[in-house]
């Protein structure tokens, strides 16, 4: 089967559009699948943002068919399209963290997991269809790019000319691009709503421990979360309904049990779910760094319509909290504080042992055999800042042992509890900041994307939702973050609902 004419349009396609045409039996999964494959034979040269297609998805979509046919459909999300980030194992495939060392057709070897990550699992489950697996950059270092992976540059979506956003930014590519009808990303250090706003996608960046990342290449295991990017908010939720929830294969989910909200994440959408919220407003309070003059703009006019929906705004509420204060970015960073990554030796090492005994690698010290040509942390290394963390090299001396991490904890205790001090003084039901201070910098050059809430929410744990809000004259994205309390995800997806239903500011790109 090939070159499928279908009776819907692929681009901007949503799990809703996609299920009222499966019901009335105008399209099957089996055809759906193949034109998005059709369309990422086409599309996807210029943009490079999958790189391992899955043979078995027009198999897994005819398994889809047969459900319906046969009345068993598994939920919203069964037949769907959909990517997954590299760094999340999935069997069959190598897991190479975007790194040459890491691939066998790059001169490394491969890391073939046993068994697929639970997220990946949990997807499978939900009888949506795998296309493939996305780009990275090299040890999904950057939050901004991804030029520097084995299988080459992703391009933005949104513009070619644009940095992508990183560490998932092969996710939000696919999806901007109409590749996939939403993907899986992972976040650390800003890799879900970097390339999420970069590329003007809603997405959900959770709280830490609601969904589980174990079998997820770490960066650090008490900041590394999973999350969907998507066309829609509704379609966020919906994916994040099969994503959160407890495994004995991650025991910290146990933290997110009675947190789930009942008849799942998408059950408090609703397009008057602003009227009468007080809503915080980005501040020096919040971290000592301007808005440009043309985000200053965009952001004035998104209060505008916030005020519309029925918001009450309330101007730099962390405003003496000395919440700002408590950034430390981490040399020879300027913004990034990485408090919490210093215990990637002894994550590596755990994934690495959970990938099983016929592994090409079992180990950090295997690890570090494998890799000392090119060791990351040494002096010009993509990690190498992390030395400069509390406790790393004690952590690097022997990996087999947990961490002490005790600046890490005290640091998401501070935050914890300043952000919730102010959220009740304040009465606040949620923040809705720009996700970026300016525009996007060219995809080529030193210059990062210059996010508002990257540290502060990774290092405190907290859930944040992406929602488009318009672009700048150059065509770069503008979106905003909605963040709130730990486990609030359905409440600050439905501020994210509400906003985007009435102001529609999401737009598909014209493709270069």
């Amino acid at each position: 089967m090939s070159k499928v004419s279908l009776p819907l349009d692929l681009i901007e396609l949503t799990i809703e559009q996609i299920q009222e045409a499966f019901a009335k039996g105008s399209v099957t999964s089996e055809a759906l699948t193949q034109a998005f494959l059709d369309r990422i034979a086409k599309v996807d040269p210029q943009y490079n943002a999958i790189v391992f297609l899955n043979p078995d998805a027009l198999a897994d979509a005819r398994a889809s068919d047969q459900r319906r046919a046969s009345g068993n459909v598994i939920g919203p999300l069964d037949g769907v399209p959909v990517v997954v980030k590299e760094t999340c194992d999935m069997v069959g495939f190598p897991t190479t963290m975007g790194w040459t060392l890491l691939y066998s057709k790059t001169g490394g070897v491969d890391l073939m997991p046993g068994t697929d990550s639970p997220v990946v699992a949990r997807m499978k489950a939900s009888g949506s269809v795998i296309l493939g697996k996305t780009n990275v950059p090299s040890l999904s270092h950057s939050g901004s790019h991804a030029n520097d992976s084995w299988a080459g540059p992703t391009f933005n979506s949104a513009g070619r000319q644009f940095l992508p956003g990183g560490s998932s930014a092969g996710t939000a590519t696919a999806v901007g691009a109409s590749l996939a009808v939403l993907g899986l990303a992972e976040e650390t250090g800003g890799s879900i709503q970097n390339p999420a706003s970069a590329q003007g996608l809603p997405s959900a960046k959770p709280t830490f421990a609601l969904v589980p990342n174990a079998g997820v290449a770490p960066l650090s295991g008490n900041r590394d979360v999973v999350g969907p990017i998507a066309h829609c908010v509704r379609d966020v939720a919906l994916t994040l309904d099969v994503l959160a929830g407890y495994t004995a294969e991650d025991p910290k989910t146990i933290a997110g049990v009675g947190h789930r909200p009942k008849g799942g994440y998408a059950s408090r959408l609703n397009k008057d779910a602003l009227k009468g919220k007080r809503i915080g407003l980005y501040g020096f309070g919040w971290r000592n760094l301007p808005l440009s003059d043309e985000a200053t703009r965009l952001y004035q006019r998104a209060q505008g319509e916030l005020k519309q929906l029925g918001a009450e705004l309330v101007q730099d509420p962390f405003r003496g909290s000395g919440f700002a204060e408590l950034r430390q970015p981490t040399p020879p960073m300027k913004e990034f504080d990485a408090r919490g990554m210093e215990s990637v030796p002894y994550d590596l090492d755990q994934y690495l042992r959970r990938l099983g005994p016929n592994a090409a690698i079992k180990s950090y010290a295997e690890f570090a055999e494998a890799i000392k040509t090119q060791d990351p942390f040494a002096k010009g290394g993509v990690l190498q800042y992390m030395p400069n963390l509390p406790d790393f090299n004690a952590c690097l001396a022997d990996p087999s042992k947990p961490p002490r991490l005790t600046d890490f904890v005290a640091a998401r205790e501070a935050y914890l509890e300043t952000f919730n001090d102010v959220m009740d003084r304040e009465k606040l039901d949620a923040l809705i900041f720009p996700q970026m201070r300016g525009e996007l910098p060219p995809i080529k050059g030193p210059e990062t994307i210059l996010e508002t809430t990257v540290c502060e929410i990774n290092i405190a744990g907290l859930p944040g939702v992406t929602v488009p809000a318009g672009y700048y004259a150059s065509g770069s994205p503008f979106c905003l973050i909605v963040v709130g309390r730990l486990w609030s995800e359905a409440d600050i997806l439905a501020y994210a609902y509400a906003y985007e239903q009435a102001t529609h500011h999401r737009r598909a790109p014209k493709l270069d």
